[in-house]
């Protein structure tokens, strides 16, 4: 299928988008599979980008950089993935094999970045200590539009320079080397609940993850089925926990009145 100058383009300008929001706005943030899904769209194929953005979110699930420290950017590599899947039409496990590496190589950018962050900031402090504000907030967003380099650079080079490369890896693949991708891209939803389910509170909810399965396995209802029987069981027991801290509230007020009207006494 081949990927044009302007899709190059098109791509670049959405990982440069990405890591702008991510890092200023926050308005979509790390919503990897909208990421893909819009990868997708621009290649052609949306459904693709979209299973390619839904497999990375649930491998980014419970995974986060705290303070300084650098994590692989899902989001990219799903944005690269998309792109490769679709380009070079074999699929997503192909996307998967060049997208998470490419994830992988933009922690090296990040920590370049963070570094020229930290010239940066000294260097706006340095005007701020001297009074030349004027100076101090031209300097400060330097770093807003540079970060999204560390990511756009790295998929602008990998689309437009590595497709012989990445042409050439595919060919290089074994079919057994691709079908066990196929099988662990199809493990990874899996191990993504399995990593939400710790930060849930199974021990007092867990049983309903019972019923669900119940439900899906051996009566087959459609997973929209079982998220309306979900969402009117949480409405309820929303409704029971207000109820009884009402309860709660008129007892603890009852009995302060009690109280008052025994010392009136």
């Amino acid at each position: 299928m081949g990927i044009t100058g302007f899709q190059i383009f098109m791509i670049t300008l959405l990982t440069y988008i990405h890591n702008l929001d991510r890092h200023s706005t926050q308005i979509l943030g790390k919503v990897t599979i909208l990421w893909g899904a819009l990868a997708g769209w621009i290649m052609g194929d949306f459904s693709l980008g979209l299973q390619v953005g839904a497999i990375l979110q649930l491998m980014s699930l419970g995974v986060a950089n705290i303070g300084g420290s650098s994590m692989p950017d899902y989001t990219v590599a799903a944005i690269i993935s998309a792109t490769i899947a679709v380009s070079t039409g074999e699929g997503m496990a192909a996307g998967l094999a060049i997208g998470v590496p490419v994830g992988m190589l933009v922690i090296n950018f990040d920590v370049l970045v963070k570094l020229f962050n930290s010239f940066i900031g000294k260097k706006a402090q340095t005007y701020a200590n001297e009074k030349e504000f004027t100076k101090m907030t031209r300097t400060i967003p330097v770093s807003t539009f540079i970060y999204p380099l560390e990511a756009a650079v790295p998929v602008f080079i990998a689309i437009t320079f590595g497709r012989g490369v990445v042409e050439g890896i595919l060919n290089f693949m074994p079919d057994w080397f691709t079908e066990g991708l196929n099988v662990a891209g199809g493990m990874l939803p899996a191990v993504g609940i399995a990593i939400l389910l710790v930060y849930m509170p199974m021990k007092k909810y867990g049983f309903w993850i019972l019923v669900g399965f119940v439900l899906t396995a051996f009566l087959e209802l459609p997973v929209l089925g079982v998220a309306l029987i979900g969402t009117a069981l949480g409405i309820h027991q929303f409704k029971q926990s207000t109820r009884k801290s009402k309860l709660a509230g008129t007892s603890a007020q009852d009995s302060v009145l009690s109280e008052e009207d025994m010392e009136d006494e």
